[in-house]
């Protein structure tokens, strides 16, 4: 029985059925309850048996008599009512989550402004003229109203079709007959109508599946089983023989011109022989000149570092054995520390790509694609955020505009945002930033602007007018600037504004309590009304999600799931605007990419596994609503810099060999820092040396934020064409079976060890849950995340044109199940966590998700493009940034004793990446001998001894090398990763402060939590700038108090007093050792030199340090050396200063 939509404004008419019940299509398990939902925010459901009982109450007046389709009840058109029922799913809030009814509540608005875009939640529109019916008349992809009369009487679709069904077809407006009585032609524009998918059993991805290997099946490429069809490759072109095959047309042009004439814009011979058999990307090799000499210098310390340890374990100090002992011990250390962070660097790259051969290859007119539209595949971009208060939302909002404005298909772009603190300010934010792209992203187009973060944009210290060409850039700008500026100012009033509107609205709700308390008690006495202090949303209905006051379902850590389409998906054919209004924008695109608001479901008593969980709660969601098989996670404070940024990724994701790609990591890049960057905060000595190094390997670590995924690898498969387990001495005892002969495409998703061991389809669920929609969405994610099989050479490749076909609308039914799958039970008894998805278990989930996939056998790349692709912020204060590097080193100590410790790593792991995985968990056990290293120079001062016994001249000629090839190896760095000699050094300096405070603390607390099961926690960075407005560099010279500053203080001290000590007990010696105090005071030197911005950061703000500060420090080690060779004065003397006395 097929029932019709009912799309008005109460929300009880929403169903999980569509006009037209499709062929085969199995039951919906998760399905959206009836439901109406009452001014005080309390939900009342209805079933369909319920209905009846309640149609003469005064909220179901208007309602609709389902009746089986007849010959003179045919259902509307498909593409309408698809159409139609997106726009109402797009207009309503789907909550849910464990033991309770999904429901859908049609939003009449999302904020308290105006929204214009067709697409954007609570869109107006016009009512139905019908008496009694306040519906909203049907509209196109522009928001303009469909009216079937000409005499543009607005009536509402449900109105219509009981016109034409029981009025005779008869216009109520004009009461002449209607011309036109399917619609049709309305809804599109071009006259173009939606590929319906193929009939048939199975479900909606199936058949979608089908449908894209069905299209565009040319010979042209390499058949999925290896050999190459030359009799389809004939007869499927219209070439003859010539040039050699059979490819070219007589004239030398294919496919061009409607009769072969070649009088179309078809291909040249000369085209066909460079374009397919261009690569989109190519490595760029460090030259011979730098990278020969870098490699036999790190031959040459290694032999080295050998001789000196040798040469120092023979030579023992015998007058100060305990030092002697704990220098080797530590220099042991860290020739081993040395050597694991070295070896790794001996292949490094670089690589560039070629935008120009992607948009030939995938978007310029072919034969297989004729009308040029584009064969990108799709990109899903998630956004997450916790906490408002940490993370504005005004960051978020601009990192959500830039993403919107990319320059990618707007069609195959979706974006997710995740609130994991499910704030009603981050909804209504986001809401804000949608009705803003309205205008923002059509000015990006028209203008070609960058970046394309407005906050950023409107900041630049540049002429923004530079090669500017358009004579009304000047005027848009500037209107574009003004809008922006009241966009800002809505943002930031919003939590005054929530608040406000919540305690009216619960003022509002006491009095009405009160009311119906002295109704219903008349003669007794009434006491308090109490009601719950609720947040309230803009159209007058309670927030499901966390209150501004915690109450029980609206806490932090206990609220409903949510999902709120604040854009719907746009239509699949440009939409150019208008010259009227706000902007001219004749020849631009205005449509939006699809835009989602996901809170997932917290309950007490569940672990909800941090970012980890929100990110697989968006890689679920997604995969039902969109299924992008790529998907690029960036931090709420990273936006997007290079609009171009994610076509450079999927460059290296279809070319040759991309299959086997499971992420492409983009390099961090900051923005805020100040500028002698004393912390390291731009890290570029990771970044642009260890990083590219890595890429010469089996690819760069995941690092957290800027990375594009393939969707495939995120779920646990391994990679195609993975080779077999690397020849071991069992394999001659016990040889493995003869490998089938099964084709490619069937052992593109696997889960084991070997490539002919198939999946077991029944183990599915037990791995990836109980949806059947997520379920058939993974074969249609690999498939659609294939390369082009345009050469031979390209294997499990995809036809050309295949995603040409649109995407399939949004109805009811998909957001319900998106609900069900980001449910805080979901994930029980399943693999995520453990294999697919994010990985649970660590605070730094980002290195052992990329370690599991490369442990797979999977390879990344490393993508560092000429404009950055996308840059953030990072915490500039010293005590942000030290317990931002505590919760990496934690992270490290965490995956040293876990099962993901590079010495368990499988054989598909290659030696040298092993290394760099080992030495990501060992690092920071560096700290414990830094600690001790540092110290031993103020140890040798005060003892009068040192780490040999003398300073002879085997001793200096070792220590000479070593620096001098540390100091080549470094400029040599320098030379092919592009970075300064400063920001080496500031990295050399940060490596200590972070040895001596934040790594040690890590260890202790890795220690407590393997040994002891003691739990770590961490807050969030701040975002937030400091409080002075007119300082951009505020929080730098801010001093916040940390025990994470008692080591490093204590060694500077300690070292000062030492060198105090030192000089005042070789001056007042009767035989001066000056050259045991000249050993000790220069690796004290050194050692305070490496600690130097520390100390420059306790003394805050220049100028702002009174000069008796530096009188006191003075003072107190001058009098501490001073008591000190009192109580241990130099050998035969006891007196201070041998002869000399004091008065």
């Amino acid at each position: 029985m097929a029932s019709n939509k009912h799309f008005d404004k109460s929300p009880s008419n929403l169903s999980n059925n569509s006009d037209i019940q499709e062929p085969g299509r199995p039951s919906v398990p998760q399905r959206v309850k009836f439901g109406r939902r009452t001014s005080s925010g309390r939900y009342i459901s209805y079933s369909r048996d319920d209905l009846d009982s309640e149609l003469g109450s005064q909220d179901f007046m208007s309602y609709t008599v389902q009746i089986p389709p007849t010959p003179d009840n045919q259902p509307m058109d498909p593409s309408i009512s698809q159409k139609v029922e997106e726009q109402y799913v797009s207009n309503s809030m789907f909550t849910g989550g464990f033991n309770s009814t999904t429901r859908a509540h049609l939003m009449d608005k999302v904020i308290e402004t105006k929204t214009n875009h067709p697409q954007m939640a609570g869109a107006k529109g016009s009512s139905c003229a019908i008496p009694g019916c306040d519906a909203k008349v049907m509209s196109d992809e522009r928001g303009q109203d469909l009216l079937p009369c000409e005499c543009d009487f607005k009536i509402c679709r449900d109105c219509f079709i009981d016109a034409v069904k029981t009025g005779g077809g008869i216009c109520p407006g004009c009461k002449e007959p209607y011309k036109n009585t399917h619609l049709t032609d309305q809804v599109d524009d071009n006259g173009q109508q939606r590929p319906m998918l193929p009939g048939g059993g199975g479900s909606k991805m199936e058949r979608r599946l089908s449908l894209m290997k069905s299209t565009n099946k040319s010979a042209l490429m390499r058949s999925q089983t290896g050999d190459f069809d030359h009799n389809r490759w004939l007869f499927e072109t219209t070439g003859t023989y010539g040039y050699g095959n059979a490819f070219w047309t007589k004239d030398g042009n294919f496919g061009s011109g409607k009769d072969g004439d070649g009088d179309g814009d078809g291909m040249e011979a000369q085209d066909l022989m460079s374009k397919p058999w261009r690569p989109l990307t190519r490595k760029l090799k460090i030259p011979a000149g730098v990278i020969s000499p870098y490699r036999l210098l790190i031959f040459i310390r290694i032999v080295v570092l050998a001789l000196f340890l040798t040469w120092r374990i023979k030579h023992q100090n015998p007058d100060a054995i305990w030092l002697w002992g704990m220098s080797v011990v530590c220099e042991l250390w860290f020739a081993l520390s040395w050597l694991l962070d070295q070896l790794p660097k001996l292949c490094p790259i670089n690589r560039a790509t070629d935008l120009q051969v992607l948009k030939e290859k995938f978007e310029t007119p072919t034969a297989s694609n004729p009308t040029g539209k584009s064969d990108l595949p799709g990109f899903d971009v998630f956004v997450s955020t916790a906490d408002p208060e940490k993370e504005p939302p005004l960051v978020t909002a601009n990192t959500i505009l830039s993403i919107l404005a990319a320059e990618y298909p707007v069609e195959k772009l979706s974006c997710y945002v995740s609130d994991d603190g499910g704030a009603l300010l981050t909804f209504e934010a986001m809401a804000e930033a949608a009705s803003f792209a309205n205008i923002w992203v059509p000015f990006c187009r028209k203008h070609a602007i960058e970046p394309r973060n407005p906050d950023s944009y409107f900041s630049l210290k540049r002429d923004p007018y530079k090669n500017k060409v358009k004579s009304d850039f000047v005027k848009d700008r500037r209107r574009v600037k003004r809008e922006f500026d009241e966009f800002k100012v809505r943002v930031n009033s919003l939590p005054d504004s929530i608040r406000r509107r919540s305690d009216a609205y619960h003022a509002r709700e006491e009095i009405k309590a009160m009311k119906m308390q002295r109704q219903n008690r008349d003669d007794e006495i009434l006491e308090p009304v109490k009601i719950p202090k609720a947040t309230w949303m803009a159209d007058g209905t309670h927030w499901p999600g966390t209150w501004l006051t915690s109450a029980s379902d609206h806490a932090k850590g206990d609220h409903a799931g949510i999902i709120q389409v604040m854009l719907k998906p746009p239509s699949d054919e440009p939409l150019h605007g208008v010259s009227e209004g706000f902007l001219d924008l004749t020849d631009v695109d205005i449509r939006l990419p699809l835009l989602v608001y996901v809170s997932r479901e917290k309950r007490p008593g569940y672990d909800h596994n941090k970012k980890a969980g929100a990110m697989n709660a968006l890689v679920r969601a997604s995969a039902i609503m969109s299924n992008g098989p790529f998907i690029l996670n960036l931090d709420c404070d990273h936006y997007i810099y290079n609009s171009e940024a994610l076509r450079e990724g999927m460059c290296f994701m279809m070319d040759r060999g991309g299959d086997r790609l499971c992420y492409v990591q983009f390099p961090q890049r900051f923005e805020g820092i100040d500028p002698s960057d004393r912390y390291a905060n731009h890290n570029t000595v990771f970044f642009d040396v260890n990083m590219r190094a890595l890429d010469g390997l089996m690819g760069p670590v995941y690092v957290g934020t800027g990375c594009l995924f393939r969707r495939i690898a995120l779920y646990g498969f391994n990679p195609p064409r993975s080779k077999d387990f690397s020849p071991s001495c069992w394999s001659c005892c016990f040889p493995r079976s003869k490998k089938k002969n099964i084709p490619e495409e069937n052992r593109a998703l696997r889960m084991s060890d070997y490539d002919d061991e198939e999946m077991n389809l029944s183990l599915v669920p037990k791995k990836f849950g109980n949806s059947t929609f997520l379920i058939d969405s993974i074969p249609v994610a690999e498939f659609q995340g294939r390369p082009l099989a345009d050469h031979p050479a390209v294997k499990n490749g995809r036809p050309p044109g295949a995603l040409t076909i649109p995407r399939e609308l949004l109805d009811a039914s998909t957001v319900a199940e998106a609900i069900a799958v980001i449910s805080c039970w979901y994930e029980d008894k399943t693999e995520w966590g453990s294999r697919i998805g994010w990985i649970y278990g660590s605070v730094t989930e980002d290195v052992v998700t990329g370690y599991r996939m490369h442990n797979r056998g999977w390879k990344s790349v490393y993508c560092v493009t000429k404009r950055d692709a996308f840059r953030g912020t990072a915490p500039i204060n010293l005590t942000d940034r030290l317990h931002q590097v505590l919760r990496w080193a934690t992270g490290s100590v965490e995956i040293f004793f876990s099962r993901n410790n590079a010495l368990l790593a499988s054989s598909k792991m290659k030696i040298l990446q092993r290394i760099a995985y080992l030495n990501v968990g060992i690092y920071p056990f560096t700290s414990i001998f830094l600690i001790v290293y540092c110290f031993l120079p103020a140890l040798s001062l005060f003892s009068g001894q040192f780490i040999v016994q003398t300073l002879n001249v085997t001793f200096l000629v070792y220590l000479l090398i070593i620096s001098i090839t540390l100091c080549l190896l470094a400029l040599l760095e320098i030379k092919w990763s592009g970075i300064s000699l400063e920001e080496w050094w500031r990295n050399e300096q940060f490596w200590l402060i972070g040895g001596t405070s934040a790594h040690l603390a890590a260890v202790l607390q890795g220690l407590l939590k393997v040994v002891a099961g003691v739990e770590i926690s961490f807050t969030l960075t701040s975002k937030s700038g400091g409080d002075d407005i007119d300082d951009e560099f505020a929080d730098l010279y801010m001093v916040k108090w940390t025990s994470l500053m008692i080591p490093p203080i204590t060694i500077i001290m300690v070292n000062l007093i030492a060198i105090a000590v030192g000089f005042s007990r070789t001056i007042y010696s009767v035989v001066p050792q000056w050259s045991k105090l000249i050993g000790g005071v220069f690796f004290s030197f050194w050692v305070l030199a490496h600690l130097y911005p520390f100390a420059k950061g306790l003394m805050g703000r220049r100028g702002r340090t009174p000069t008796i500060v530096y009188v006191w420090s003075g003072l107190v080690a001058i009098t501490i050396s001073l008591l000190w060779v009192a109580i241990n004065p130099p050998a035969g003397n006891t007196e201070i200063g041998g002869n000399f006395s004091f008065p």
